[in-house]
């Protein structure tokens, strides 16, 4: 099996690959193609079927595991499959832990790294706040280990969460120690907490889609809602504390536009915000450079960006 993040292109690659997606669609002209994803445990790649009632392609859906024979093409710098034969195969002919797509990280030893942080908060309020979410708490400890960040953008993949949190979290470890105005236990406490909420946004691998509360209430209200729950469950917590935490939460997106129900007003928040920012950023720059394996060229119009990027010359 040849992976996807070794695909050149000229290529002519053959082997079995999840299909993440299939959508029907139509040229300018009117003639029928697909649009398809495939994935596996390195990455995903756009593909596009243009002749989807050849004999060739066979039936299949969404999340199904398929043998495929495709020319490797480029369009607007990124890699793309045109297939030419599709079919749906059997189990015993792939091994599902070849398709899921991993972080490069030992997913145990980040998590027992994020507990340290838990070791740095005195507040005793919000000790037991943490210990009840990411310690007591063994079927959420599972599913936050297992999901990824996002559907696409940035740590897409198995312990992407863990990945985007723990680095969150040492990010804000810095401002900690470069601006004794915050308020270290709040600060630690809302990097820990504040994507808590995609556990239930976005469905299980291998769909990693998202679910009807993603689509209705989205991450950033789960992930106050959870917290809020938990506050409850513990007599005395100041409530003042509670609402500044669950505004930590709330905000970290920094502007309405981007999904924040609230945009910071608290120093904290404004530490947080910059922290989540920065890292999906980063991330979302590195898989992008990764993506276009040994292309030292202008790579392509980056929507996040808003600007075409390439990898810095040697």
């Amino acid at each position: 099996m040849k992976y996807i993040e070794s695909f050149r292109e000229g290529e002519r690659v053959s082997g079995v690959y999840l299909c993440k997606s299939r959508q029907a669609a139509l040229t300018k002209a009117g003639k029928a193609y697909e649009n398809v994803i495939f994935q596996d445990k390195t990455g995903t790649v756009d593909a596009k079927i243009w002749d989807p009632n050849s004999q060739g392609i066979g039936d299949f859906d969404s999340l199904d595991y398929v043998g495929i024979v495709a020319d490797v093409t480029s369009f607007q710098g990124q890699i793309q499959l045109n297939v030419k034969r599709v079919r749906k195969v059997q189990e015993g002919e792939y091994n599902p832990s070849d398709y899921l797509p991993v972080s490069s990280k030992d997913i145990e030893v980040m998590y027992q790294e994020l507990l340290g942080f838990v070791g740095k908060v005195v507040n005793p309020y919000l000790v037991k706040l943490l210990k009840s979410i990411f310690v007591e708490d063994a079927e959420f400890v599972r599913a936050f280990k297992f999901s990824s960040a996002a559907k696409s953008v940035h740590h897409g993949f198995v312990g992407g969460l863990l990945e985007h949190t723990l680095s969150v979290t040492k990010l804000c470890d810095y401002y900690i120690h470069t601006y004794p105005m915050l308020n270290a236990d709040l600060l630690y406490a809302a990097a820990m907490c504040h994507d808590i909420g995609k556990i239930y946004e976005l469905s299980p691998f291998p769909e990693n889609d998202y679910t009807d509360a993603g689509q209705l209430l989205g991450h950033i209200m789960i992930g106050a809602e959870l917290v809020g729950e938990q506050i409850r469950k513990i007599p005395g917590f100041p409530v003042r504390l509670g609402n500044e935490l669950k505004h930590c939460i709330l905000s970290h997106h920094g502007e309405l536009e981007y999904g924040s129900p609230k945009k910071p007003a608290l120093l904290e928040a404004v530490a947080l915000n910059f922290a989540d920012n920065t890292d999906a950023h980063m991330q979302t720059m590195m898989e992008a450079l990764q993506a276009a394996g040994e292309n030292q060229g202008w790579i392509g119009y980056n929507r996040l960006f808003e600007s075409n990027i390439r990898r810095t010359g040697k």
